[in-house]
């Protein structure tokens, strides 16, 4: 019985150990990301964006917008895209094989007219059916393809493309007005920009009118306002803080804005992998570290997208599930890049960080509460190892994103009631006791389900669709 209590003890520290380093480390990106956001907007402050959008060094830009199964939301999405505030933007919507409405939606919306347009085959898709035009809109263009899923839709978007720069969206996202001309700033002002990350925000509760989000308010599914605090504390300190080093991996695929060249050269979206958004950023890092050319790949929390997130937990599961393993498809495919000093920061902290936090912190929190419950059913419950490991696991936790609500209130006061920021610091405390070890148990499960070799399907999420109408099935 002593030597199972050592056994455990050794076990319990090593746990502790861990959470401590990387909590310690997660808080100096946090501070990153503060002096990254303060030295942001002295710099901004130099060139106001009504300048901006009468310069010269406008940049070309095509939206790329891939569609399936989004019949109750692709009208108003095409419809705030189209009067975004911008000089040279053309509008490329993808419907992948979907065969609800989509497409029709489209045609009778936006007057559509089938033209002998030719999509290059830069990068190998499924087949094109047909391409389609607007009389009333010349902007807009609406490619019909076989279904190859998502990946295979952005690159049909990517080939049809006729500008330098793609930014890709999700379908169900809404753009605020000025999002296109704060996306492109990081490009004009440094010619080493190769990528760009945007800031995600949640439309799950805010009054939103002709594909405006015209009122911000919080959901009302606890479920979204446990991803609230998520979402923020993703963006505002994880993308922040890597992207001051130059190490960040992931741009999420519902709002990214790319150099088209360096995509085409990456071979696009990678058909069939569950973190294509991921594997195109790192792809991209490794590109350029083979060429040995100077370049940067940054996020900006200034555009902002608007995003329906999951409210049933079977679809957020799906959601997780997918994402975890979307991030160890990148870290074996890549696995050349970890501690190797000729990535740069991004091999030797971007990518261990993501190794050892993102994908393995799961297992280690398992193993501390599998302890903690044998500490108990034997009877050998040690007091000083449950407060560190309730300190290094919990509370650090709850610090952490206290500091990213303050990090958003102070520099963007998105939420404009005070009543807002109470809510998600509430949340920001409860979601460690039950919401989180439901997430690390999912990241956990999906971490032995690809050992096993399980697959994973896409599976449907269900829309509410803008301005509260009906479910239908739409892809997650």
């Amino acid at each position: 019985m002593e030597a199972f209590e050592r056994f455990l003890e050794v076990l319990g520290w090593i746990t502790i150990v861990y959470f401590l380093i990387i909590n310690a480390i997660t808080i100096l990106i946090i501070s990153a990301s503060f002096i990254h956001h303060r030295r942001q907007k002295r710099h901004q402050s130099s060139v106001e964006l009504g300048q901006l959008f009468h310069s010269e060094l406008n940049l070309p830009v095509s939206i790329i917008v891939p569609a399936y199964r989004e019949e109750l939301t692709i009208a108003e999405s095409v419809k705030n895209l189209l009067n975004l505030r911008y000089p040279n933007f053309e509008v490329v919507v993808v419907s992948d094989g979907s065969p609800d409405r989509t497409l029709s939606v489209l045609r009778d919306t936006f007057d559509l007219r089938s033209v002998p347009e030719e999509v290059p085959g830069l990068i190998p898709t499924k087949a094109v059916r047909r391409v389609y035009r607007s009389p009333a809109y010349p902007q807009l263009m609406v490619i019909d393809k076989e279904n190859g899923g998502k990946a295979d839709a952005n690159n049909v978007g990517i080939n049809a493309a006729r500008n330098p720069y793609v930014l890709a969206i999700d379908a169900d996202s809404i753009l605020e007005e000025d999002s296109i001309l704060k996306m492109v700033r990081p490009f004009i002002e440094d010619s080493r920009v190769i990528a760009v990350g945007g800031m995600i925000r949640i439309v799950n509760g805010c009054d939103v009118k002709l594909g405006r989000v015209v009122g911000v308010d919080m959901p009302q599914s606890m479920l979204a306002r446990f991803q609230m605090v998520e979402y923020l504390r993703a963006f505002l300190f994880g993308r922040m803080g890597w992207s001051a080093i130059n190490s960040l991996l992931v741009i999420s695929g519902a709002f990214g804005a790319f150099r088209r060249d360096v995509m085409i050269d990456c071979g696009g979206f990678r058909k069939g992998s569950l973190g294509e958004d991921m594997e195109l950023v790192v792809s991209m890092h490794d590109l350029m570290r083979q060429r040995r050319e100077p370049y940067r790949i940054v996020f900006t929390p200034d555009p902002v997208c608007w995003t329906e997130v999951p409210e049933d937990l079977k679809v957020l599961r799906r959601q997780r599930l997918r994402w975890q393993k979307g991030t160890i498809d990148a870290m074996i495919k890549f696995r050349r890049i970890l501690f190797n000093p000729k990535y740069g920061a991004a091999g030797m902290l971007g990518f261990p960080y993501y190794l050892f936090v993102e994908t393995l912190s799961a297992p280690f929190e398992i193993l501390g509460y599998l302890i903690f419950a044998a500490c108990i059913l034997t009877g050998h419950l040690n007091m000083k190892f449950y407060l560190l490991f309730s300190f290094a696991s919990v509370v650090l936790g709850i610090i952490q994103s206290i500091m990213v609500l303050l990090l958003e209130e102070i520099g963007f006061r998105t939420y404009p009631k005070i009543s807002h920021l109470a809510r998600l610091i509430f949340y920001a405390v409860i979601e460690n006791f039950g919401y989180r070890q439901l997430n690390v148990w999912w990241r956990f499960w999906a971490i032995i389900d690809k050992i096993r070799g399980g697959g994973h399907e896409w599976g449907v999420m269900t829309r509410k669709g803008f301005g509260g109408a009906k479910p239908a099935p739409a892809t997650s």
